[in-house]
């Protein structure tokens, strides 16, 4: 299967600067420009219908809302809205909001995982509800734990896999490795059954470099208690020349059945020569 590619971006809340962006990750031969969610960001749903204006060819999705911030009659209304201004190039990410400091500052609570997940499936069934005989956009849920894997494989389009763990606050995060995601994946698929989800990755870096080694062991930050061959392993770090980085995502799809990547803005420039190598 061809691979597709998606950028998650952080809106710019300069027009001029936010469409050129958008533009460039275009012309950078990505299939889909995402918009996160996060307070002290300019709201993902209008970034998007702005994002429109400036592009052709990609799907706009949003990478990935904080359903807990939402009533889910007014999220349906949102999303109804967006879709139709998109023309049909809206690709859904939903998310149960994982960092206390962002309801803090919005002033809410902070539900448990279990509520914020019951919170995310009230989403879905009013969003199917909303649109009713209307085909919803591709949806895309993804995590690491049961529970969201099996709700992500019963209902979306699309299943993402982070490959890291979130502190119970959302203030850290430790990385997962290939064994782990082996697995990880196996339950999705299982639990999808006779669906046949498309399998998205986040990756956490990219670096294209002739010096593997000495990046890779400059990158000991990201887990301090793994060796930098250790962290070379780690499907979510792209590391080495582009050529090299082509073929580990061959090796990704072919392992896990990772058929869209997607990258974060930081790395969009660096990560273009991949995407023109696996065309």
């Amino acid at each position: 299967m061809d691979f597709r590619f998606g950028v998650n971006m952080l809106a710019s809340g300069e027009r001029p600067q936010w469409l050129d962006k958008c533009r460039r990750a275009e012309d950078f031969g990505f299939d889909v420009v995402a918009v996160a969610d996060h307070l002290g960001m300019p709201s993902p749903f209008p970034s998007l219908v702005a994002a429109a204006e400036a592009t052709e060819r990609v799907q706009l999705g949003t990478f990935v809302v904080n359903t807990a911030f939402y009533n889910p009659t007014l999220l349906a209304r949102d999303v109804d809205t967006t879709d139709l201004l998109l023309d049909g190039r809206l690709e859904l990410g939903l998310g149960t909001g994982y960092a206390r400091a962002e309801f803090d500052t919005a002033g809410l609570p902070f539900p448990r995982p279990g509520a914020r997940l019951d919170h995310l499936e009230q989403c879905l069934t009013v969003l199917r509800q909303h649109y009713g005989d209307r085909s919803l956009p591709p949806i895309v849920l993804g995590g690491q734990r049961d529970r969201m894997l099996r709700i992500a494989a019963r209902e979306a389009d699309v299943v993402g896999f982070t490959g890291a763990h979130f502190t119970r606050d959302g203030d850290g995060a430790t990385l997962a490795g290939p064994s782990e995601l082996d697995e990880r994946v196996a339950f999705a698929v299982t639990e999808a059954g006779d669906r046949d989800p498309e399998l998205n990755l986040l990756i956490q870096h990219v670096e294209v470099t002739d010096d593997r080694a000495g990046a890779l062991e400059r990158l000991r930050e990201y887990d301090t208690t793994k060796s930098a061959d250790e962290l070379g392993e780690l499907p979510m770090l792209l590391v080495g020349t582009a050529a090299q980085i082509a073929d580990r995502l061959r090796a990704h799809r072919e392992r896990f059945g990772f058929t869209y990547i997607t990258v974060m803005e930081k790395d969009m420039a660096a990560f273009a020569p991949v995407v023109e190598q696996l065309r």
